[in-house]
This record gives C-alpha cells, sequence and structure tokens, in this order.
C-alpha cells in the first residue's frame, strides 16, 4: 500500500525554496484565500495596466516570481537545471494570451518551435506545450467549433491556424518530442479536439508525441475519451491524454445559465471528482494504447493514481505515466513524487511581465475558487517554517 502520508514531508517538498520565498508564498496564498480581495483586486490591476501606471514592478516582485520562471527561455535556465539537481523535470510554457493579430500568431508560433527545438537539447524538459488559442483567434475556434459558416476571408484564416498547429505537430516528430495542446473553454475546445485528434492519428503511429488536454470537470470527457480509444484501435494509433481537472468553471456555468442551457460542467465537487478519477483509471487501465499525462494538484487523485500503477505492476518510472503541477502550487505533491522516482515536471510559465497578467489573474482566480486549496497550501508552508525554526532552536541548544 502506498503510504497515505507521501505529501506531507514539507522538508522535500520546499527544499528549493529559500525563507523569504517561504514567507512572499505566504503572503500571496493568504491573499488569495479571500475571495472578496480578490476580484476587486483583478479589476484593479487590470485598471492599472490599462492606463500604465507603474505597477509592473510589483506585479513582477509578487505573483509573477511566484508563479513565473522568468520572462524568457534564458531566465529559466537556472531553474530547469536546479529543479533536474532534484529529480523534478519541466516544461515551458509562453503564457501570452488573448491576442488577435496575425502577426501576434506568427510570433508565438516561432517561440513554441524554438522551444520544442529546447526541449529536444534538454533531458530536463522531456514536454512542449502550446494553447491553441495563442494560434488564432478566439472567434475562429468558437465558429469552427459550433459549425458556423466561415467566410472566405475567416476560411484561409482557420488554415493559417492549422498551419501553425500541424507546423508544431510536424517539428515534434522531427525532434522527438512529446507535445501537448492546452485545454479552451468548451465552446472553442470541440474544433481542437477534432484538429488534435487528425493530428495524433498522422503523428503517434508508433508513439504518443502528441497529446490533447481533457477538462474532467466536464461530465462528457470520459465517454469522449472511450470514443476515441475505439477509434485509436480502429485506425491503429496512440492516444496522449492529459487530464485535468478544468480551469474555466465559473465561466462555463455562467455562460450555460444565461443561454438556458445545460452546463457542461459537473454538477459538484463530488461529481468533478468521481470524473477525473474514471478517466484517470481508464487511462492507466489502457497504458498499451493511451499515455497518461496527470496534471493535478489534489492529493487524492495523486495518491490514487500511485495505488492503480502499484496495484497493476506499472513502473515508477514508465514513460507512459507522467505527473505534473503548476511552478509555485503544491511543492509537496511534485516534490515528494519525484523524490520517489516517479515521472514529475514542473509546468513553468514565462514571458513578459505585461503579456503574462492574464495567465496570473486566472491562476488567482482558480486559488480562490478551489475550496481547500489555498488553506492547504498555507498548512504545509507554515508548517516548513516552524519546522526550519525549529532547527534552528535545536541548534542552539546543542552545547559546544
Amino acid at each position: 500500500m502506498i503510504n497515505k502520508k507521501i505529501f506531507n514531508n514539507t522538508a522535500t517538498a520546499f527544499r528549493l525554496k529559500s525563507d523569504l520565498e517561504l514567507k512572499r508564498a505566504i503572503l500571496l496564498f493568504s491573499v488569495m484565500g479571500k475571495p472578496f480581495l480578490i476580484k476587486p483586486g483583478i479589476a484593479l490591476t487590470k485598471f492599472a495596466l490599462k492606463a500604465k501606471l507603474p505597477v509592473q514592478p510589483l506585479i513582477k516582485n509578487t505573483i509573477f516570481d511566484q508563479f513565473c520562471g522568468g520572462t524568457s527561455i534564458d531566465d529559466c535556465k537556472p531553474i530547469i537545471r536546479e529543479m533536474d539537481d532534484v529529480n523534478m523535470s519541466s516544461i515551458l510554457d509562453y503564457s501570452v494570451e488573448g491576442k488577435e493579430e496575425e502577426e501576434e500568431f506568427d510570433s508565438a508560433f516561432k517561440v513554441k518551435k524554438e522551444l520544442i527545438a529546447f526541449a529536444s537539447e534538454e533531458s530536463e524538459v522531456p514536454f512542449a506545450i502550446f494553447k491553441p488559442t495563442a494560434l488564432g483567434r478566439f472567434e475562429i475556434w468558437h465558429k469552427v467549433s459550433s459549425h458556423i459558416s466561415l467566410s472566405e476571408k475567416e476560411t484561409a484564416e482557420w488554415d493559417r491556424v492549422k498551419e501553425r498547429v500541424e507546423g508544431l505537430c510536424v517539428e515534434a516528430k522531427k525532434f522527438n518530442v512529446r507535445l501537448y495542446a492546452d485545454a479552451e473553454e468548451s465552446w472553442m475546445q470541440g474544433a481542437a479536439d477534432d484538429l488534435m485528434e487528425e493530428m495524433m492519428r498522422k503523428y503517434n503511429q508508433d508513439q504518443a508525441l502528441i497529446f490533447n488536454t481533457f477538462q474532467c470537470y466536464r461530465w462528457d470527457r470520459l465517454d469522449y475519451l472511450k470514443e476515441l480509444h475505439q477509434t485509436a484501435q480502429k485506425d491503429n494509433f496512440k492516444i496522449g491524454a492529459k487530464i485535468v481537472r478544468g480551469a474555466y468553471m465559473e465561466k462555463e456555468n455562467k455562460r450555460a445559465k444565461k443561454r438556458g442551457k445545460k452546463s457542461p460542467i459537473c454538477r459538484n465537487k463530488e461529481a468533478t471528482d468521481v470524473s477525473f478519477n474514471s478517466v484517470l483509471a481508464y487511462c492507466l487501465d489502457h497504458l498499451d494504447d493511451i499515455s497518461v499525462f496527470i496534471g493535478t494538484h489534489n492529493e487524492m487523485s495523486n495518491y490514487l493514481a500511485l495505488q492503480i500503477m502499484e496495484d497493476q505492476n506499472i513502473a515508477k518510472d514508465d514513460p507512459r505515466v507522467w505527473f505534473s503541477q503548476l511552478y509555485g502550487m503544491s511543492d509537496q505533491i511534485s516534490y515528494n513524487l519525484a523524490g520517489k522516482g516517479y515521472n514529475t515536471a514542473k509546468l513553468v510559465p514565462f514571458g513578459p511581465v505585461t503579456d503574462v497578467v492574464p495567465y496570473l489573474l486566472r491562476r488567482a482566480e482558480e486559488n480562490s475558487s478551489v475550496e481547500g486549496q489555498t488553506n492547504r497550501e498555507l498548512v504545509l508552508l507554515n508548517g516548513e517554517i516552524d519546522r526550519r525554526n525549529g532547527e534552528v532552536q535545536n541548534k542552539e541548544q546543542v552545547p559546544a
């Protein structure tokens, strides 16, 4: 049996954090644990940036440094090396969102290609990542997902989006680098699902190089995965599945209610947990066909994955199974898994401070809305501070 206290070791969890970094994290999570402060804080941040007020240094030295590796690939390299020393891999994410112009999409495509090449050269970087809406407008993804007819101009635009996505998959195949598409809102995800299925059919003949993301707070994802599995078996390709709970719960529920439609999101947290754990178990039960990337901050789901692996004699370092958490969060999961020899990676966002702000604000909002998340972080962070203070006191009491 897996030890249920595997995630309680704070000495391992925070081994790379200085006392100052621990105290900064405590301050940030204390604020994020108060939802009544988050919404006005987000609105104020957006206003300050729009008004060009000098808030960048404050953002950079607080939430940015907590959740991002830097403003460039070079900024991230020391963090990558430091984590590799403790068996932790890194996935660099150019976290620039919400662009509208073709030049911006071409620029993002270029950066993503560079990250694939970088991953091919660095053993510490096992995956590359892209967000579909970083390569094309939200509206074009929405229209294609909704089967709305495109104008001639929009058809040409969609063709360019598909060319960018396939261009990244070609690079991934060329360099033998695993590449996954991050998830989008449900009203854009249909087009992404179809396109990533096409890419898996083309480039996953021998192994799972191309991954799609399954947001398991959607109640239809297990059925979708089973259907995809049947297709993959028939057409002889492997599935790459990154599984997460989801990132747009409030937005999804609000939109569905406004339109008088059933929400695509599970009715409550318990149903979401069942959905995620069912998808997780299905993937681990079919590793010959499905490689799984387990992206969750939920300790019980990670514990379940470990128990299934042990019960099924799946090796800790089986290349078809990876665990991952976001940089700056859930270190008690990441570092303890890595310390036990499991394939574990931190997702390390980077980019210009102002361009990464939408990602950071989403991070803050999600933390404030996930019940128990910030409290667990605070308990562990304060516990590590107490542990270190106790060590200092013990040393002072030892006779010379």
